[in-house]
């Protein structure tokens, strides 16, 4: 088993659809990124913790890939609009891959290149990519 942690917007709606991905055995929501220890909903909206809203998963490779993921992760937001999706404004709903492994973090650089390369987003892909913090369930 391996751990993805990923950020994109509110993480309810993010949950619901990667859960269903085959080989995703379990995901929840919660916040990391951030200086606060076990952050609150209320601690995050005030944009001071650094937190995003994000969704840890816990998928199988055999079964599913980190490619495969972050694949879904590009469709369902928008990696082009900084501190936003949608509705949702603030640095909580920013775009950011959250890597646990060196191999992690090159895909995610690759996933980034390709993308941008293919040009199916018109503007310039703003996703951080970082190491992984500690995760807070929300």
């Amino acid at each position: 088993m391996e751990i993805a942690i990923l950020a994109g917007g509110c993480f309810w709606g993010m949950e619901d659809l990667m859960s269903k991905i085959r080989g995703v055995e379990k995901a929840r929501v919660g916040y990391t990124g951030g200086h606060l220890k076990n952050p609150t909903y209320k601690d995050v909206c005030t944009e001071t913790t650094g937190h995003a809203e994000a969704i840890e998963i816990l998928f199988d490779p055999s079964r599913v890939s980190y490619r495969e993921l972050l694949e879904c992760f590009f469709q369902i937001h928008d990696p082009t609009t900084i501190d936003r999706q949608g509705n949702d404004i603030g640095d909580s709903y920013r775009s950011h891959i959250f890597t646990t492994s060196s191999e992690q973090r090159e895909e995610a650089f690759k996933m980034i290149s390709d993308i941008e390369s293919s040009k199916k987003w018109p503007g310039k892909i703003v996703t951080k990519v970082t190491p992984a913090e500690e995760f807070w369930e929300a």
